[in-house]
This record gives C-alpha cells, structure tokens and sequence, in this order.
C-alpha cells in the first residue's frame, strides 16, 4: 500500500504541517451475519484494561475501527510515532461535530463497510488482524476491490487518509498532533511570527530547535477570540449565532456592495 511508505507519505504531507487545519450506535452493524469471532480482550480483567478515551461523536466500535486504521496509514517506526501517537482519531472524532460534519455518515457507513470486509475475507474484525492483514485490507479498500461500501471503497479510503494527514500533521489546537509528534516528524520547527537570519541559518542546517507552540498561541491568529466575540455578541443582541465564516462573507458583500455604489457616483 503506497501510504505505508514513510518517505512517500512525508513528502505528500510535509506541507500541512504549517497550516492550521480544522477538526445512532452502529455496534450491531459491525457484527457478521456468521457468528461473532471471540474478542480476546473481553476475557482480560477490566483491571488490565486501558481506559477508553472519551468519544464526542464516534461509536465505541466505530472508534475501535477508526484507532486501528490510522494506525496503519501512518505507522510507528524506527522514525517515530505515527497516527495513533498524534491522536488522529480524535482529532477525526471531534471535528465530526464541526468541520468534518458533513462526513459523519460516511464514516458511519464505511467504517461499518471496512470492519464487515475485514471479517469476511479475514476472517475476524479488523482491529484484531495483524498488521500484515490489516495493510491487505486496506490495499483493497484503496485500490476500489473491497466490496459493501456505498459506492467505491476507494473513495472512503482517501476521505480518512485526508483527515488522518490532517490529525497527524495540523495544528495541535484541533485535537491532534498531541505533544507535537507530527511535527516533529517531519522537522517542522513550528509557527514563528519573526524569523532572522541566525535562525534561517540553523533551520537550512537542521538546528533549529521547534518551539512546539500552536499558531493559536500567538496574538496572529485570533480565530478562538473571534468566535467568542461574535457568539457573546449574538447572545447579547438575541440574534441567531452565526460562525466566522458567515460573518466573514456578509462582511465581504457589505464591502463588495459600498464599493459599487462608490463606482456608480464616481460615473
């Protein structure tokens, strides 16, 4: 599977490391129609357990899922921690609520599609194959020749690959990249307001030191602070909330609009 290449992947996804990106129980269809294969881990003492991290959006089972495919699209290896380490799903989880709503339900459909295929063609879910399996699987819902997805499988493939690059590789104030591992990865010495000519010379020379600091922690980026603006001041003048964005772009047509009349009194 090309994306289990280190090299490849870090040459395709080096450049999100500087862009800050954003962020019904379906436990009975992931089980077969045949009978379940025994869960290994049931039969541990909860005691031994990991705790499970808290879900916002995502099933248990679909997180199950989710945990074990990010973890193969970007592995741990001799070069570092992967996905799993970055938390990509829980960036996935959290952003399904907001920026990646609209994929809600395909996750829905294609996780439960993925875990299903799994389990017929190898004969037990995917969270529990072994990782060889498990990069098999994946090649075939990559390559479109995994069968009971809703459409291709290799449209939902490059959808999670898409958001586990993202997870990996964006700004920790999404979710993930936790402890700064994908940047690291990848060299990023992280957001820097003021660069001078010492430390462009340390970054071409690799001794640049990454500060590990989000964008969001610098007065340039104000993102969170608009949010509460705008939400306190709809609060305050009992209009309907509107995100940034909405109005960003009313604000944008407001200017398009006094500018066209500037136009029609200058002719």
């Amino acid at each position: 599977m090309s994306v289990i290449s280190r090299r490849d992947l870090l040459k395709r996804a080096g450049l999100a490391a500087a862009i800050p990106v954003a962020g019904a129980d379906v436990a009975r269809a992931l089980q077969p129609s045949e009978p379940d294969t025994p869960d290994v881990r049931s039969a541990e003492s909860p005691a031994l357990q990991p705790a499970r991290e808290s879900l916002e959006h995502l099933t248990a089972a679909e997180s199950d899922v989710l945990e074990a495919v990010v973890a193969r699209l970007i592995p741990t290896d001799e070069h570092g921690p992967g996905a799993k380490e970055a938390r990509a799903a829980h960036y996935i989880d959290r952003a399904l609520g907001g920026a990646l709503a609209s994929s809600r339900q395909a996750y829905t459909t294609g996780l439960a599609a993925l875990d299903r295929y799994a389990r017929s063609s190898r004969g037990a879910p995917f969270a529990q194959l072994s990782p060889t399996d498990q990069d098999s699987v994946l090649i075939d819902v990559e390559t479109g020749a995994a069968t009971g997805f809703t459409g291709s499988s290799a449209a939902f493939f490059n959808l999670v690959r898409t958001h586990t690059w993202q997870g990996t590789f964006g700004d920790p104030y999404y979710g993930g990249n936790a402890n700064f591992v994908g940047w690291d990865l990848i060299q990023y010495p992280g957001v820097r307001t003021m660069v001078s000519a010492e430390d462009q010379r340390r970054l071409e020379h690799h001794e640049l030191k990454p500060n590990h600091k989000s964008a969001y922690d610098t007065d340039m980026f104000t993102k969170a602070t608009a949010e509460n603006l705008l939400r306190r001041r709809s609060d305050e003048e009992g209009l309907p909330r509107r995100s940034s964005r909405d109005a960003g772009a009313k604000a944008g047509a407001k200017n398009n609009l006094s500018a066209e009349a500037r136009d029609r009194e200058g002719a």
